[in-house]
């Protein structure tokens, strides 16, 4: 759609040159008609994708992604993700994330992977793992799994002990 709005705006530039040297009216309203003609391009492209819109909706996820105003937004209730899907990271609250960065409990972590994940994760599966302290995991950029949620329940367990 960009391409089209282009090749207006270039027509109405190579429009308004005859009409400069030469006074022509007849090419003054061309260059205008071509502007005119170019900004309801536009604006019939925005309207067709703006948010909201049943069109804008159907496009498909490569499109969504192209255009800066758009956001793929996942559903809630996909289920687990796969053994291939990197889980979601957890949601942690700013309070919990003070407790958490203090506590030296063993999380596990897989080579090459995001997030640090509770010893009783189902994402894990027997992959093989290492153990790490949360602290220093969190220190080195890891980030809570929301499958087993190894923030919440050590925060719980920390304050359930202190």
């Amino acid at each position: 759609m960009l391409f089209v709005v282009l090749l207006l705006v270039l027509a109405a530039l190579g429009l308004l040159v005859p009409a400069l040297t030469t006074s022509g009216m007849v090419w003054a309203w061309s260059s205008v008609g071509a502007s005119t003609l170019a900004a309801l391009v536009l604006a019939w492209d925005w309207w067709r994708r703006r948010p909201g819109d049943p069109a804008a909706d159907t496009q498909s996820v490569d499109q969504h992604l192209a255009a800066d105003d758009h956001r793929v937004v996942e559903p809630e209730d996909a289920g687990p993700p796969s053994a291939d899907e990197e889980p979601p990271e957890e949601d942690t609250d700013a309070a919990d994330l003070l407790v958490v960065a203090d506590l030296v409990d063993e999380v596990r972590v897989l080579d090459e992977r995001p997030r640090y994940h509770l010893s009783s994760c189902s994402w894990l599966a027997g992959r093989p793992t290492l153990g790490l302290p949360v602290q220093e995991a969190r220190q080195l950029q890891f980030t809570p799994c929301a499958v087993c949620t190894p923030d919440r329940v050590l925060v719980r367990k920390s304050r359930a002990v202190g």
